[in-house]
């Protein structure tokens, strides 16, 4: 069977867009100020979700608006002369507190979040909460390290296993593994796929390693600048870091080089990646028949799923199933 391989060159070509028209704003920028879809959580997604933003209208009008993971402390989502409850809320980061953060406005029938980013399907954490995980693009995760570390770019999964979980020989000196925050779909797919549970104290039981800098702040999933020490080693979104390094989205790769893992090189994004995935955008199950989520999220031929121009310029491969609906919440 022949694999689906999207490659740097090509992707190259298709980023070229993006360079002619500049790369989406953090946060919706531009009118309407408030849009009828806020969304929240991945810092994987942000950028594509941002460029959707931008590109995808209903009568003319924006529909979706964006919220970064990082920045400023707090959002205000809706017209604070009409939504107070939306105002300075605070800022969301990572895919587990983006959908915390739609449960709440369910919950508390604030209405200040409609749509949560998610780079993993952990919809077994919501069991009754009536969410929808809607897949609209497909990504592959790798190991980085820096261009001047002596860490071997040639890892298996075994041997990432032992990384990460402290065995290795030279786990805290030859090697210091770094994971994004609690809560980063990346680092819950990452260690999903490691065979490894993780927690919030993981790296209290693993002490060799990290989840924050050497000033204590949290470490953000996709950001190169991480990785200080030439013993870093840190899982990667290739999606994000080819948008990275072709300046579509904002460069922060640093000095991070993405890897061969399994005999799979990371400058392909293909169907034989070993950590291959989907990304999702969560809605409330409720509204999968109401616009605009119906026209936007739902199906083959919804807003989002037809701008395939737009994903692929942020450097995920288009999802064969995008727009179903069948991954509900227990």
């Amino acid at each position: 069977m022949r694999k689906k391989r999207l490659c740097l060159g090509a992707v190259a070509g298709l980023l070229a867009v993006g360079l002619a028209t500049g790369s989406a704003s953090a946060d919706p920028s531009g009118t309407p100020t408030y849009r009828d879809l806020a969304g929240v959580g991945s810092d994987t997604t942000q950028d594509v979700m941002n460029g959707l933003a931008d590109t995808i209208t209903v009568n003319g009008s924006k529909v979706i608006g964006s919220y970064d993971a990082t920045g400023s402390a707090t959002i205000t989502t809706k017209d604070p002369a009409t939504s107070p409850q939306c105002q300075n809320i605070p800022r969301p980061v990572g895919s587990g507190n983006g959908v915390n953060a739609l449960v709440n406005s369910l919950d508390n029938s604030t209405g200040c979040v409609q749509f949560a980013r998610s780079s993993s399907n952990n919809a077994s954490s919501y069991a009754g909460k009536n969410l929808t995980y809607i897949p609209f693009a497909v990504d592959a995760v790798t190991y980085a390290v820096r261009s001047d570390s002596s860490i071997s770019k040639r890892l298996t999964t075994a041997q990432l296993r032992s990384i990460y979980n402290c065995t290795a020989p030279g786990s805290g000196t030859t090697y210091k593994p770094l994971l994004p925050q609690y809560g980063s779909g990346t680092r819950q797919f990452f260690m999903r796929s490691l065979g490894l549970t993780d927690a919030a104290n993981y790296t209290q039981q693993f002490t060799c390693v990290s989840d924050v800098d050497a000033t204590g702040q949290p470490i953000i999933e996709n950001t190169g600048t991480f990785l200080a020490q030439q013993q870093h080693i840190a899982p990667y979104s290739i999606a994000q870091y080819i948008s990275q390094i072709y300046g579509v989205s904002p460069s922060v790769q640093g000095k991070a080089v993405l890897t061969t893992m399994n005999g799979v090189a990371a400058t392909v994004l293909n169907t034989g990646s070993s950590f291959k995935r989907d990304v999702y955008n969560v809605v409330p199950t409720g509204q999968l028949g109401n616009a605009p989520y119906s026209t936007v999220f739902v199906g083959p031929n919804s807003a989002v799923c037809t701008n395939a121009a737009t994903i692929t310029r942020y450097g995920f491969g288009t999802a064969p199933n995008c727009g179903d609906t069948s991954i509900v919440t227990p």
